[in-house]
């Protein structure tokens, strides 16, 4: 029996890169898995089971989880997505800044670990090595994918008047939206005719003070777009008007957003980063 965790999944109201990978991953699964909180695994899991996430976890959120993993009643597998919040503290969740050593500690008691990157497996054995872990667990490789085939067809838009710009993230300082305000508007202001669409839910803790100069630029400059709730019906349409996206993170464990433009064929003006390099060296960015 594999057992999915599935403890934080069931409840999230949101789509982040996250919650994308978990929900793929357990379709693809199937019958394969079953899906199950923490407290199924803790009561029912036995030898002979797999324990796999591709959640966060912390033992004030799972009490007996880190017992659970000593006592190796069953094999255990977790996929890691990134380091963020240790590298970045200062745009990071301050839950995320608290939590997230132990998380990547706890970590190296799993039978297996993925990674979701060349990158994000190296700030992992980085860590581990500085901590001292011996001996120190193999991590693997999770390439990630784009799972926009399974998003509802849609018409073909017709030709946009203007051309059109298309940035996808949560908005937050290390999306690096105000960078895409700034260098928009000085091309507005020179005469430039384009449209920009952001797409992504707001931050409740870094994200408010990004809004309110969304709205005031948008005020000046009628060729912005906010679009906070978009469905992939939405997305589905934007990235085919899209002449090409726009993704200057400053931080990524992968960076999907880098993938669904490519997938779709759309090139994406993206940063400089070893882990966005990993997907885009070939072309198309």
């Amino acid at each position: 029996m594999i057992w999915f965790d599935h403890t934080k999944a069931r409840a999230a109201r949101h789509k982040s890169g996250l919650m994308r990978v978990s929900a793929r991953l357990a379709e693809e699964l199937g019958d394969n898995a079953r899906l199950a909180s923490w407290t199924d695994v803790q009561r029912h899991a036995t030898a002979g089971d797999w324990f796999v996430t591709a959640e966060l976890f912390s033992e004030e959120e799972r009490p007996g989880f880190r017992a659970f993993l000593e006592s190796r009643r069953c094999r255990t597998a977790a996929i890691f997505h990134d380091a963020i919040p240790l590298r970045y503290p200062e745009i990071s969740w301050p839950q995320s800044v608290a939590r997230h050593p132990d998380y990547m500690k706890t970590l190296h008691r799993f039978d297996r670990v993925w990674a979701v990157s060349e990158a994000s497996a190296r700030d992992l054995r980085d860590y581990w090595r500085w901590l001292g872990v011996s001996p120190m667990p193999e991590v693997s490789v999770l390439r990630l994918g784009s799972d926009f085939d399974r998003e509802p067809r849609v018409a073909a838009a017709a030709t946009a008047p203007a051309p059109v710009l298309l940035s996808v993230g949560i908005v937050e300082p290390r999306k690096n939206q105000t960078l895409l305000l700034d260098a928009c508007a000085a091309l507005w202001r020179e005469g430039l005719s384009f449209e920009l669409h952001l797409v992504g839910r707001v931050n409740p803790h870094f994200g408010k003070p990004i809004v309110r100069a969304i709205k005031q630029e948008r005020r000046e400059f009628p060729g912005l777009y906010f679009h906070e709730a978009a469905d992939d019906r939405t997305l589905a349409k934007l990235y085919r008007r899209a002449r090409a996206t726009l993704f200057p993170t400053i931080a990524e464990g992968c960076g999907l957003p880098l993938l669904e433009s490519l997938w779709r064929g759309v090139p994406c003006v993206c940063s400089d980063l070893p882990v966005l390099q990993e997907n885009a060296a070939d072309g198309g960015a």
